[in-house]
């Protein structure tokens, strides 16, 4: 999962090695969040329009995740 998104956002960014994903321990919920850290350039990048960008990441990992009986958060630092 992390590694999804990592390639995914790498592919979004004109800085590609200042990308990067931390993930946090599952909560009392049983709900993963990971921490999207990008260059402070490539923020708009990955937030899109009206946050479109950052809602299709969201969509495709919850997808991702649903499919792996996981429950998961993506959050854009």
């Amino acid at each position: 999962m992390q590694d999804l998104l990592l390639e995914m956002a790498k592919g979004l960014v004109e800085q590609p090695d200042a990308v990067s994903v931390s993930v946090d321990e599952p909560d009392a919920e049983g709900v993963t969040v990971y921490h999207l850290h990008v260059a402070p350039d490539d923020m708009g990048r990955v937030i899109g329009k009206h946050g479109k960008i950052a809602k299709a990441l969201r969509v495709v990992m919850k997808a991702t995740s649903t499919r792996n009986g996981e429950k998961v958060q993506v959050e854009i630092d």
